[in-house]
């Protein structure tokens, strides 16, 4: 025990201002009195015993000036031993006496001067225990008053929290948490003057609620009381509470962090729960698709095991190996030092003496019971991390269950977003209406199982907007690409068959050369699609079986005599090896025009695809509606606009003709941006650009059978029809196509249509993103539609649009 008179407030802005208080132990003996007196135990002889000790000394039993507290250090070492169990070690507690209700601490155990004061045990605090935040000071007042209050006006006890200090441990570097606390039952206060009178439901509500300062000190001044007596000021360390509170607090607000400053504040907070700045943490959750872990590199990141072989080729598989190895049984895996560790971890040893490790331990993490993932425990120290550490970490394992299940349903739900977005109609625009349904179901379930059914999911008076961007003749080049590739490899073929009847003297060899000539004819004057099916069931089932049998298993038995066997048998193979790596579809040069045209392909659709995203979350912000594509050899798609989208929302045909401006928009752009990919195409392949014009709503509802919206309704099915049927339309008495490149095509009905986006065309003239090329054209008749008009406008490929 050390007797070193410390003022903790060392004069800080804010500190609890000096009271009127005195040093007293009169309580105490009052309070051990009659304890004394109570007691029918053993207990009460130690009490008169320690009395008698107090007592004898007279000046004990008065007010006792801070100056003179050194002269009763046994009456002091007293008074310990009956407030503190006396097995406590007094280097490990941290206990004091402090001037009553006041910042002066006159006595207390080793561990707590070792802890508040600095190395030199000077007296003077260690500066981050000096806390000048004015919180801390309504925190001690608000102390203060309810003790004043409680004593004087026999108010009811206020609640208040703990004050917690904050300090940085010497050994570890790391910060610290101790919840300090100060017990005023040895303290009395005595008024001065004559009690004011408080309207205590008034004062109650005040202090609960606001605690206004100002008032309290204006109502009653500290100077109005006297203090006697003792505190008792305990410190307890609570770093692993905060630690644990702050992985919480981390977790609830997830969403304000990056992802590496969030895994940061978690590593942090595991660092302060092991005490030791030296150790660092990993984590590595389990990811399944279809119930097969996956390889996810942004998970990876977080585990130093694996960003060990990140940058290999092999990592995929080496981490896919090891994680369905360790899940089969998963349990603590614990290296104390890589050095003394056996021959079967080399492998494991190596990679992580690559990232300068010297300690490592994998503790499996489970959720409901089952193991989700693993939380890496290393250091780049020997012998860092121990059981003791292991052990500090199980209060945490809750909680990075709880990370590691958030980052799965997130990662779970990136799928489900990319399934909806691009593989099913279901959108955010009407996904009210399938909870709704799916909501209606349930209920109706619950009331009569045997009845409930699906809702027919429908929307009425819809606009319907369509937009067709097809790649030009793309089945005249996908035939030409076939016929040049087919070519080639019937060429080759030929020669092939040539050479081996040559070497083996095999009649059939002479007939499949025949064939194949006579294909080669055909194919060079005309293919088509039954020609095509033709052709790969004679490559199929004659010529390459014929090459394959020849290639596995030699030609002994249809040898003619040789001096070299071996080497008309190795020069065979070499020659149908060449015809076979001339016809591998992916680098084969008897496919690289079919590749060509295809890679071109998937460059527009790409680029389409991308624009149209883009266009689609812009039409978003103004009013919702329903937007679906569909792939052919271009891009086409869907929008539906109309009040039944969107019931909270008022309708107006402003947002109908906003989009309308948006899709012309939008198909002059793609327009443009598909011409500037000409000169980076394997293939140069051109785009044309349709709109169909409908002015009227329509209905349309959700088919299960094929997951997605249609129209509904026997005049509806009619714009359906319609839609389908113009992408060929020719020009009514010139036989031209309506679609060219370079150009939009608008097709309506009505003349309404034609001058409000005549209205747009000039809009965007204006702009300098269309020409002043505007036609008024009639179109030939369709299968069961007649009237159809079409307005077409060139697209300004040359200058800068403003």
């Amino acid at each position: 025990m050390e007797l070193i008179t410390v003022d903790v407030t060392q004069n800080t802005p804010y500190g609890l201002q000096k009271i009127d208080s005195s040093v007293s132990f009169r309580s105490f003996i009052s309070f051990l009195e009659s304890k004394a007196d109570q007691e029918e135990t053993v207990k009460r002889t130690f009490f008169s015993l320690v009395l008698e000790r107090l007592k004898a000394e007279p000046g004990f039993n008065r007010q006792i000036p801070l100056t003179e507290v050194a002269a009763y250090k046994d009456q002091l070492s007293l008074v310990y031993g009956m407030l503190v169990p006396p097995v406590a070690d007094e280097n490990n507690v941290y206990w004091a006496l402090s001037m009553p209700l006041g910042p002066v601490v006159f006595y207390g155990t080793a561990g707590f001067y070792n802890l508040i004061t600095d190395q030199n045990h000077t007296g003077n605090l260690r500066c981050d225990l000096i806390d000048d935040n004015r919180d801390v000071y309504r925190h001690k007042m608000q102390m203060l008053y309810t003790f004043i209050l409680e004593r004087l006006y026999h108010f009811p006890p206020i609640h208040h929290s703990d004050m917690i200090i904050t300090l940085k441990d010497d050994h570890s570097g790391l910060q610290k948490f101790y919840r300090l606390n100060v017990d005023n039952r040895f303290c009395d206060v005595y008024p001065k003057e004559a009690l004011p009178e408080l309207n205590l439901k008034e004062m109650r509500q005040d202090l609960m609620e606001s605690f206004n300062l100002d008032v309290i000190t204006r109502l009653l001044p500290v100077d109005l009381f006297r203090f006697e007596g003792f505190s008792i000021v305990t410190m307890t360390d609570v770093t692993g509470e905060h630690a644990l509170e702050h992985i919480k607090s981390t977790i609830l607000e997830r969403q304000s962090y990056e992802p590496a400053a969030y895994f940061r504040n978690i590593n942090e907070s595991l660092k302060m729960l092991v005490e030791n700045a030296h150790i660092d943490f990993g984590m590595l959750p389990v990811l399944k698709v279809n119930n097969k872990l996956v390889f996810d590199r942004n998970t990876l990141l977080y585990s130093k095991l694996m960003q060990t072989s990140t940058e290999s080729s092999s990592a995929e598989e080496m981490y896919l190996s090891m994680a369905t190895e360790y899940f089969r049984d998963p349990k603590l895996f614990f290296m104390r030092n890589l050095d003394t560790e056996n021959e079967h971890k080399k492998e494991l040893v190596k990679k992580l003496r690559n990232q300068q490790i010297e300690s490592f331990a994998l503790l499996p993490v489970y959720y409901d019971n089952r193991a989700i993932g693993v939380l890496e425990v290393y250091s780049r120290m020997e012998n860092s991390i121990d059981e003791k550490v292991l052990a500090r970490l199980d209060s945490a394992l809750p909680l990075i269950s709880q990370i590691m299940k958030n980052y799965i349903d997130e990662f779970n739900a990136n799928i489900e977003n990319v399934i909806r977005e691009k593989f099913t109609s279901l959108q955010p625009a009407v996904q009210w209406r399938f909870r709704e349904t799916a909501w209606h179901f349930l209920r109706d379930k619950a009331a009569n199982p045997q009845n409930a059914v699906i809702e027919n999911i429908h929307f009425k008076n819809v606009y319907p907007l369509y937009g067709a961007i097809d790649i030009r003749n793309s089945t005249v080049e996908r035939n030409l690409a076939l016929k040049k590739d087919l070519q080639l490899q019937f060429t080759v073929l030929t020669e092939t068959f040539t050479a081996l009847k040559q070497k083996l003297g095999f009649g059939l060899a002479d007939e499949m050369t025949y064939k194949c000539k006579k294909w080669f004819s055909e194919i060079y004057d005309q293919t088509t699609d039954s020609d095509e099916m033709k052709v790969r069931d004679f490559l199929d089932f004659e010529a390459h079986p014929f090459l394959q049998h020849f290639r596995e298993n030699g030609m002994a038995e249809y040898s003619r005599e040789s001096v070299s066997h071996n080497k008309e048998k190795s020069e065979i193979k070499e020659i149908i090896d060449c015809y076979f790596e001339i016809t591998d579809e992916q680098h084969g040069a008897a496919f690289a025009n079919r590749r060509a045209l295809e890679t071109s392909m998937q460059q527009i659709n790409s680029s389409v695809n991308l624009y149209l995203d883009l266009f689609k979350s812009e039409i978003q912000q103004s009013y919702p509606c329903y937007f679906e594509k569909f792939r052919t050899d271009g891009i086409e798609y869907d929008i539906y606009i109309g009040q039944s989208i969107k019931p909270d929302q008022k309708f107006s045909e402003l947002y109908l003709k906003n989009i309308r401006l948006w899709q012309l928009t939008s198909m002059a752009a793609i327009t443009k941006i598909t011409s500037l990919l000409i000169p980076k195409m394997e293939k140069p392949l051109e785009t044309t650009q349709l709109i169909f014009i409908h002015s009227s709503s329509i209905d349309i509802s959700f088919r299960d059978d094929e997951r997605r919206f249609d129209v509904e309704g026997a005049y509806n099915i009619r714009y359906q029809v319609i839609k389908k049927r113009i992408d060929k339309v020719r020009v009514k008495g010139t036989g031209e196509r309506l679609t060219q490149p370079g150009k939009i095509a608008m097709v309506y009905f009505n003349e309404k249509s034609s001058e409000e986006y005549a209205g747009y065309i000039r809009y965007l003239q204006e702009k300098n993103t269309l020409c002043d090329d505007l036609e008024y054209l009639e179109l030939e008749e369709l299968q069961g539609v007649t009237g159809l008009r079409a307005l077409r406008i060139g697209v300004n490929l040359e200058n800068e649009w403003s």
